[in-house]
């Protein structure tokens, strides 16, 4: 059986684990529970979800967290790709900033969440503040290792070809053998900052952004509402994934499994 056949396999293997998962939820919350404020059955959700689609609020919730999440982690990426280039690949840089990002690094992102207030007001600058602070370490430790653990022998062999400057060193040797760590480090940083969502758009940067209207219709005990946004947040974070997994991992890793063609 080819790996085509097993990879088909599999994916029907999930869907009917999706199947039964809501076969299940909908017993428990029609039949055992019924009563949709503690928990809503699947045909609520699906019912408030038309309901949301109908009034346009999904698109603008959607638009409004995309600009968020793309201010936050727009700004990991300008920030933190560099951090962690001059820290694995300078000793002395390392050991300028070293202390400073293992002090602020364990501090939760919420814990900002008055600083993004004062500094940015109620905008949407400072939800993305918020997402940058969860994105931006998870980059700067990702580079971080993978400039550490470039092998000294390519260094060693790229300046017996010529390349004898740093920035040279750095752009043809480290950066490609170290671009999987880095990608990891951008992967986790994007699951991190979607999760960051929901906390920055609670206090009010914007009338429209899914975590923020999730907590409005919790306030409204419409929590078949508040289960359509949890699910789209999932949702999204999954898609999200798969897009960065399909074009970095098949268009810039390919050479790791020898895939060139």
């Amino acid at each position: 059986m080819g790996n085509h056949e097993l990879n088909h396999k599999n994916r029907w293997l999930g869907v009917f684990a999706i199947l039964l998962g809501l076969i299940v939820w909908e017993i428990i919350a029609a039949l055992i529970i019924r009563y949709p404020f503690i928990m809503p059955s699947p045909t609520d959700v699906f019912s408030a979800f038309l309901d949301l689609l109908r009034n346009g609020t999904l698109f603008l919730d959607f638009q409004a967290s995309l600009v968020h999440f793309g201010l936050g982690l727009g700004a990991a990426l300008i920030i933190g790709i560099p951090i962690g280039i001059g820290m694995g690949w300078s000793r002395k840089f390392d050991a300028f900033l070293d202390p400073v990002i293992e002090i602020l690094r364990p501090i939760p992102p919420l814990a900002w969440i008055p600083f993004a207030i004062i500094w940015f007001g109620l905008t949407m600058y400072s939800a993305g503040f918020v997402i940058f602070i969860g994105s931006v370490f998870p980059v700067i430790i990702n580079t971080y290792s993978g400039f550490r653990s470039v092998p000294r022998i390519f260094v060693e062999a790229g300046k017996m070809l010529g390349c004898t400057k740093n920035w040279d060193l750095i752009r043809y040797i480290a950066f490609p053998s170290a671009l999987p760590s880095i990608a990891a480090g951008i992967r986790i940083a994007t699951g991190v900052g979607w999760m960051c969502l929901v906390a920055a758009e609670l206090f009010g940067v914007s009338n429209y952004g899914l975590g923020k209207n999730l907590w409005q219709y919790y306030n409204l005990h419409r929590m078949d509402c508040v289960v359509v946004y949890m699910l789209l947040l999932g949702l999204i974070g999954l898609f999200f994934d798969m897009i960065f997994r399909y074009y970095i991992d098949r268009q810039f890793l390919k050479w790791r499994t020898g895939e060139v063609a």
